[in-house]
């Protein structure tokens, strides 16, 4: 048994040696190893074989196509930046060109460039500043070159073009909610809400699954957007009645939206005064005044909504009245055709040139929301009057602006029919989507 042990621990020590030198090469050890024919296995010799390789030369000029390659980068302009992190962000390593654009009175206009304002620079494979492109705040493309370590500023005037977009929503909570998205700017929400007031209480009568398409103009300045336009067409689903508009220019200057047949969408008053604030008080005869603490008649409806807020004049008129006025405080008063007038009170400032006399078209912004005069706290008190005698502005029949004449009905149709048509396509594909 022993004998038969020995034999067993002397095979597995062999066997162990052959492993291990079997390992070596995978180990980086260069070496040179064999089996000889015979019952035994035995390690034999290692040799090591050291040789000396050429490494290729270092190039130290680069080629001419990496001398020449240039690079561009495009940037926005953030809250906070100066004009060395914004070099930055733009992989600009140039310590004279920042120093130019920091103190030049050249670079002006990169250093009064506002918060979401585009550029795009050109650099070297070094990060040297070729050349800045952007548009300025007057929306003109500004270019500063550097040249033989000179700068030049290159000042072209705007190229701008309209372009036409298409969006279509579905209101799930608010007007806003669904504008945005559907990636509708937000002036064109508060145009298709002002093109629709007569027709809809934005402020009460929106209800969930409610639709808008709208169609409207961007103005693009050399590929950046620059304004928002109008909405050409639109229409407005609400508790399953929809209303359409186009609009048509009926002059030089002047235009209006329409119903399909031609019929003014404008009201001769808007709903409110104020954009989407919220109704804290409406008309009542018997109402518990919160400041006097007594029960009396409230003959207007209160919008609450932040001091400075703007208080545009519903329809057009004269201003027959603007200053302090018992428990108003600060107020405006403006006659409208004779049998018509409105109140705006509580308010914190008029607006500019608002005084006794002063002509004010639909839409003029006539003051500001505060607090003065009796007040809980900030709000506008507004007031709609026939006759001298006030009526609910929330449930009044508004009267109409004058249609589409007859010597331009043609025109308009034609116009209407196109447009219509385009939104019957875009409802009938967001259908589709939907199914």
């Amino acid at each position: 048994m022993l004998t038969q042990n020995t034999l067993k621990h002397a095979y597995k020590m062999k066997l162990r040696w052959f492993v291990a030198v079997s390992a070596l090469p995978f180990l980086g050890v260069v070496t040179a190893f064999g089996i000889m024919p015979q019952t035994g296995l035995d390690l034999v010799g290692l040799k090591t074989v050291s040789q000396e390789l050429a490494l290729p030369a270092i190039v130290k000029n680069k080629t001419a196509a990496e001398t020449t390659a240039t690079f561009w980068r495009n940037e926005r302009v953030q809250r906070g930046d100066t004009v060395a992190e914004l070099l930055r962000r733009l992989n600009v390593d140039d310590d004279k060109a920042s120093e130019y654009l920091r103190k030049d009175v050249g670079a002006n206009s990169l250093r009064q460039l506002s918060v979401g304002k585009d550029i795009q620079a050109e650099t070297n494979a070094d990060g040297g500043l070729l050349a800045l492109r952007f548009l300025n705040n007057n929306n003109e493309q500004i270019v500063i070159e550097q040249s033989n370590s000179k700068f030049r500023v290159t000042k072209l005037p705007a190229q701008l073009e309209q372009r036409v977009f298409v969006r279509t929503g579905e209101i799930k909570t608010t007007l806003y909610a669904a504008t945005d998205a559907a990636g509708l700017p937000d002036p064109v929400a508060n145009q298709m809400a002002e093109i629709f007031a007569g027709d809809v209480d934005f402020h009460r009568e929106l209800n969930k699954g409610d639709r808008f398409s709208v169609i409207y103009e961007m103005t693009y300045s050399n590929g950046e957007p620059v304004r928002t336009g109008r909405i050409l067409g639109a229409e407005f689903t609400n508790q399953g009645k929809t209303f359409r508009a186009t609009y048509f220019q009926t002059g030089k200057n002047k235009g209006d939206y329409y119903s399909p047949e031609g019929k003014s969408l404008r009201k001769a008053f808007l709903r409110s005064p104020i954009e989407f604030s919220r109704v804290s008080s409406g008309f009542s005869n018997s109402r518990l005044h919160p400041v006097l603490n007594t029960i009396r008649a409230h003959k207007g409806v209160d919008y609450a909504a932040p001091i400075g807020t703007k208080v545009k004049v519903t329809s057009d008129g004269t201003v027959a009245f603007a200053g302090k006025q018992n428990g108003f405080g600060n107020v405006v008063v403006v006659s409208h055709s004779g049998r018509y007038s409105t109140v705006y009170g509580h308010l914190s400032a008029f607006g500019k040139g608002i005084r006794q006399g002063q002509h004010v078209a639909q839409g003029d912004v006539i003051a500001y929301v505060g607090m003065t005069g009796l007040s809980s706290g900030p709000h506008l008190h507004y007031e709609f009057k026939i006759d001298g005698v006030q009526r609910d502005p929330l449930r009044v029949a508004l009267p109409d602006a004058r249609p589409i004449s007859a010597q331009q009905k043609s025109a308009f149709l034609r116009k209407s029919q196109e447009l219509s048509g385009r939104l019957a396509m875009l409802r009938d594909a967001r259908l589709a989507k939907l199914d």
